[in-house]
């Protein structure tokens, strides 16, 4: 009877695991973190777009090629505030905690947001202001901005998935985007570990949770027949 009952527990976390690991990687594939702003916040959008103090719910929604598109909502995810486009930013030290970093303005004036990396990635989400603004921003903060001419308020994301993206100085020229985005760091090896690396970052956004969920489901037949063979033998 002892055995039946443990035979019958490693069925049932079987059949848990697998109704829980699909829906584990969901959050983790588009990033959705809720976030809390104590003080007023601007964001791209239309011209000086301000958040008030409040939650708010971050998300990818696409991820095309060298481009992101990133949802701010409401905590009920029901109105959308802003979709922005974004593109990867490097940081050398990852952290166990969401990180948004801010442009600091002048005394009175709310802190620019300036990108957001999720809990456990070297890659963030550096996020770009429509040209007008980015420069105005360039000007206030004394540091090149992200920027594109598309009009971010009315642009479908269609569009921002293609859109083009420059650096604009405070003097309001172009300037290199590396001077905005840091690049991952040179390896001074062999080109075969590098790629193995990549595709090792890679994986948790592209693998499927199916050959587990097999294994899982075998391991949870076999379990069946066995507690078919002692009910059997008990009788």
């Amino acid at each position: 009877m002892k055995l039946f009952k443990m035979l019958s527990g490693v069925l049932f976390l079987a059949v848990l695991c697998v109704l829980v690991v699909p829906a584990a990687t969901a959050d983790d594939f588009n990033k959705k973190t809720v976030i809390t702003f104590s003080g007023p916040v601007e964001v791209p959008g239309v011209g000086a777009q301000i958040l008030p103090a409040g939650t708010y719910v971050f998300k990818v929604v696409e991820s095309p090629s060298d481009r992101h598109i990133v949802q701010i909502l409401s905590p009920d995810e029901k109105h959308v505030f802003t979709t922005i486009l974004a593109i990867p930013n490097y940081r050398l030290k990852t952290t166990d905690k969401t990180v948004i970093t801010f442009r600091e303005r002048p005394a009175g004036q709310p802190e620019a947001l300036r990108a957001w990396f999720y809990p456990g990635r070297a890659w963030g989400e550096q996020f770009v202001y429509a040209k007008s603004r980015a420069l105005e921003l360039a000007k206030e903060t004394n540091e090149p901005v992200l920027a594109t001419p598309v009009e971010l308020a009315t642009a479908p994301v269609e569009v921002l998935k293609t859109a083009p993206v420059e650096a604009v100085a405070p003097t309001g020229e172009p300037v290199e985007l590396a001077q905005v985005v840091e690049a991952p760091p040179a390896v001074a090896a062999d080109p075969e570990p590098v790629a193995q690396a990549a595709a090792t970052e890679s994986l948790p956004k592209t693998a499927s949770p199916v050959p587990l969920i097999a294994l899982i489901g075998l391991l949870a037949i076999g379990a069946g027949f066995a507690i078919s063979a002692f009910s059997k033998r008990a009788v």
